[in-house]
């Protein structure tokens, strides 16, 4: 994603690119648009994304968690490509992030179990026991107890996490090719988005039947572009250059799908020519939005707008700005933010269930568990700074170590 290379110092071979403060600032927006957008009915929605066109959140945190993720471990993968590491100590970080992130998807299952459980008793809301698939636990508490460590029994707005943690498991393998043959990791990664849209590929649901909320074999693709950004960044690359043409058809892209979605004639007119594709024959995942399968606008405009963010040398200004600090604070503990932000949220779904015609609320929580998230994050930076007599005497802008989730 940088604009230029890096040049290196005599003798010392490549050298990564400093942090870029873009990485930390637009995940740390992601965070907080899924903060925003699961308290639904609150006025700050308006501000969020999915209001400009058809991707949301969730495209932002594969695509951002892909970037961190091929920025902070494809050192290692190289090193083992070229002999001079372990192949044990290149897989392994991965795999450890991929742990981590199935405990805290355990810990948030039950917390929401809990929340909603506790919700229905004190406010004698029996909905509560139904909504956002809970009803499963109680119609078949054995099975939906087996199902919730096989990632099985997934609950609504708590079932991003199952298939980052698949993406996570494949890593290693998506690194190792695309450090070798980028352009063919990317095809086949369209390749397996396009069959999984075709055959409807995804991981089963149990109990309940269905399948995951984001099917893994259709998100692989999002993941594996970020991959290979985050792959190309660190060597001061980019992996889709910076040129006024392609500059200029994603702002035209931008521009015709915010009006597809806000003016009124437009959007009737596209939305019965894709409906005639689909009635022709088109795939589903390509003439529709749908969220489990990536539907190919979503992407279209999850990819335009990052192209062009990434391509204004304004944008890296501002996200390195201390007005953009908070952000990059939150970016930086991005698992504590996700994991105290889904039970803020959820916390703030009961309360504006409970009380539906408070006009504050919708106001209010949002930018609380905002702040809220914030202070955490700045509370573990500062207790995980280094004291001043412990730093180097010269140090280099260290690359990122962390995966996307901090």
């Amino acid at each position: 994603m940088p604009d230029s290379k890096v040049v290196p110092l005599p003798g010392t071979g490549p050298r990564p690119s400093p942090r870029d403060p873009r990485i930390d600032a637009f995940r740390g927006i992601a965070l907080v648009m899924i903060i925003v957008t699961h308290m639904p009915g609150n006025p700050w929605e308006a501000l969020t994304i999915r209001e400009w066109g058809f991707s949301d959140a969730a495209e932002a945190f594969f695509l951002m968690s892909g970037i961190a993720a091929g920025i902070a471990y494809s050192p290692a993968i190289e090193r083992w490509l070229r002999g001079n590491g372990g192949l044990w100590a290149a897989i392994s970080p991965m795999w450890a992030r991929a742990w981590t992130l199935y405990l805290v998807q355990i810990l948030l299952t039950v917390i929401a179990l809990g929340l909603f459980a506790w919700s229905a008793g004190v406010f004698l809301e029996p909905r509560f026991r139904e909504i956002h698939n809970l009803a499963q636990i109680y119609r078949d508490p054995g099975a939906a107890l087996a199902g919730i460590p096989t990632l099985g029994y997934q609950i609504g707005y708590v079932n991003i996490l199952p298939t980052y943690i698949v993406l996570m498991v494949a890593a290693p393998l998506i690194v190792a090719a695309g450090l070798k043959r980028p352009l063919l990791v990317l095809g086949v990664s369209v390749l397996l988005w396009h069959v999984s849209g075709l055959w409807r590929l995804n991981i089963p649901n149990h109990p309940g039947g269905g399948g995951w909320f984001f099917s893994p074999t259709s998100w692989q693709l999002i993941f594996t572009i970020g991959l290979l950004i985050g792959i190309r960044h660190r060597k001061g690359q980019r992996l889709v250059p910076v040129s006024r043409p392609t500059l200029c058809i994603a702002l035209a892209v931008l521009a015709f799908i915010f009006a597809w979605r806000h003016v009124p004639e437009l959007g009737t007119y596209m939305n019965h020519k894709m409906a005639q594709l689909g009635a022709l024959g088109a795939p589903g995942h390509v003439v529709a939005h749908t969220k489990t399968w990536l539907g190919l606008p979503r992407l279209i405009h999850v990819l335009a707008l990052a192209y062009v963010l990434s391509s204004i040398p304004a944008v890296r200004s501002l996200a390195a700005h201390r007005v953009s600090r908070p952000l990059r604070t939150m970016g930086q503990q991005g698992l504590l933010v996700f994991a105290f932000g889904t039970v803020l949220m959820l916390v703030g779904q009961i309360l504006m269930d409970v009380e539906p015609t408070s006009t504050w609320l919708p106001w209010v929580l949002p930018p609380a568990a905002t702040l809220l998230c914030w202070a955490a994050a700045w509370t573990k930076n500062r207790l995980r700074a280094p004291k001043a007599s412990e730093r180097p005497a010269v140090s280099d802008a260290s690359p990122m170590k962390r995966s996307a989730l901090g």
